[in-house]
This record gives structure tokens, C-alpha cells and sequence, in this order.
């Protein structure tokens, strides 16, 4: 009975209400300078519950969650909701972009509940450590990307709306701003050993490193406006800083049609991979 379809979907279910207590309730509470205990343990339970779905998932199937809509969507949710915990945990600056990451953490978990959940089996070549490496670099690259991006819309926010809780000084806001773009960094170096780890898989896997193909493609894309952004940042000082913040924003929307969207609509060798 633990390891039953029935068991996954209450753990699915939980997870998603959850994040939105969480969000409705971060939101609520967006005049105020700090932000409740209680949503930090609500996006812990919300990480728990999401890891016992795919220990559920994991034992019925015999296999990770590697290929299937529904498998990524689970998979990134467990470690989106990780990765913004331990960053939430250790850095009061970007505490203030959980405003707009629990939201969007909400709306995917919602979206989860909408596929198929049918799992498929995997091949054979996907028994490789590499794969492992690509995955995981991958998930902390898109991780990282939700925290700068989340955190530079509440940066645009805060021009906008008058919210204590959101960085309106100037003070906060270079502050949140280096934040920012330290954090993209260290999603630059994570998606560029995803690159790395990627290509050695898939020799392996397929006897090429590089195809060509739709997600690789845009996964190289993707690679090189954040590695451009990086670049301009340090290359022109006085770029305004909003320029930076949608630019932020922006790589966090093409990492996310990427990761989500191009394998389950191509039909290139790469499709339903991440």
C-alpha cells in the first residue's frame, strides 16, 4: 500500500497545498519587514513531501525520474523547493525573492497535477553516473536561476509598489543586487559542467558528444546569454540595473522553456531526457 499510485498522488496533493498556503501566505504578509517562521516550515514540508513522492514513485517503477513530463516536473519541484530552503536558511538578503518564488514553485506544483502521470521505461544507455552528474548540475543550475530571477522581479516590485518588506533603499537594493549576480555565477558554472557532463553521457550513451539537436541547441543558447549577461555585467558598470534585473528574469524563462517545455515537443533523440 505505501508504494501504491494512491499514496504518490496524496503526497503530490499535499505538496502543491502547501506551497500555496506558503505563497498566499508570503504574499499576505508582503508590509511586513520579515518573513514568518511558518512559511520557511511550509516550503520544508513542502521539499519532504515531494521527496516521498518520488521515493514512492521510485520504488513502484524501479527507476528515477528521468523521462517523463511528469517525472521532471516531480524531480525539479523536490529540488527547487530544497535549493530555495537551504538559500532562504542561510542568506537574509535573498529572503525577500521568496515573494515570488513560492508563487511560481505553487503554479508548477498545479501544473504537476495536470499531466499524465504514466511512466516509461528507460533505456539502458541512461545507466550511466554521468547521467546522474548532468541531472543534478542541471537542477542546481535551474535552482540558482529561480533564486536570481525571483529576486530581481522583486527588485522590479519594489520600484513599483511601496512594501517594506520588498528592498526600496538604495542600500538594499545594491545589496540584493550583487546578490543577484553572484548567484547567477554559480548558475553559470553549474550549467556549464551540465554541458560538460552532458556531452560525456551522451557518448556514451549514443556515440556523439554533440547533436545538434532542439534542447541542445537552446541549452547552449541558453548558456551563452547568461555567460553574455555575466560578461556585460562586469564589462559595462553603469548598465542600469533594471537592464540587469530583466535579464535575470529573462534566463530564468528560457532555462525554464527549456527544461520543461523543448524535450516533450521535439522529437529529436534528447526528447523527455532532463
Amino acid at each position: 500500500m505505501f508504494i501504491s499510485a494512491a499514496t504518490e498522488t496524496l503526497f503530490t496533493t499535499a505538496g502543491v497545498v502547501l506551497l500555496a498556503i506558503a505563497a498566499t501566505g508570503r504574499i499576505a504578509t508582503a508590509r511586513s519587514a520579515r518573513i514568518p517562521h511558518r512559511i520557511i516550515v511550509l516550503l520544508g514540508l513542502s521539499a519532504v513531501t515531494y521527496l516521498a513522492a518520488i521515493i514512492v514513485r521510485w520504488l513502484r517503477e524501479g527507476q528515477g525520474p528521468f523521462l517523463t513530463l511528469y517525472d521532471v516536473i516531480l524531480s525539479n519541484l523536490f529540488s527547487l523547493c530544497l535549493i530555495l530552503l537551504v538559500v532562504v536558511l542561510l542568506s537574509s538578503v535573498l529572503r525577500a525573492g521568496t515573494i515570488v518564488a513560492l508563487p511560481v514553485l505553487a503554479i508548477l506544483g498545479l501544473w504537476l497535477k495536470l499531466v499524465p502521470p504514466e511512466a516509461t521505461p528507460l533505456p539502458p544507455t541512461f545507466d550511466n553516473y554521468w547521467l546522474w552528474l548532468h541531472v543534478i548540475s542541471g537542477k542546481l543550475f535551474l535552482g540558482f536561476s529561480l533564486i536570481a530571477a525571483s529576486s530581481a522581479a522583486t527588485l522590479l516590485l519594489s520600484r513599483r509598489l511601496a512594501l517594506d518588506s520588498l528592498p526600496g533603499h538604495s542600500a538594499q537594493s545594491e545589496q540584493l543586487d550583487r546578490s543577484v549576480w553572484s548567484v547567477l555565477a554559480l548558475a553559470f558554472i553549474c550549467h556549464s559542467f551540465m554541458l560538460i557532463a552532458g556531452a560525456v553521457w551522451a557518448h556514451s550513451a549514443w556515440g556523439r558528444y554533440w547533436a545538434w539537436d532542439s534542447l541542445e541547441t537552446w541549452t547552449l543558447v541558453t548558456w551563452l546569454i547568461l555567460g553574455a549577461s555575466l560578461h556585460a555585467r562586469v564589462t559595462f558598470p553603469r548598465m542600469p540595473l533594471a537592464t540587469g534585473w530583466w535579464l535575470s528574469v529573462g534566463i530564468f524563462v528560457l532555462a525554464f522553456l527549456t527544461f520543461f517545455g523543448i524535450p516533450f515537443i521535439s522529437m529529436a533523440p534528447h526528447k523527455g531526457v532532463m
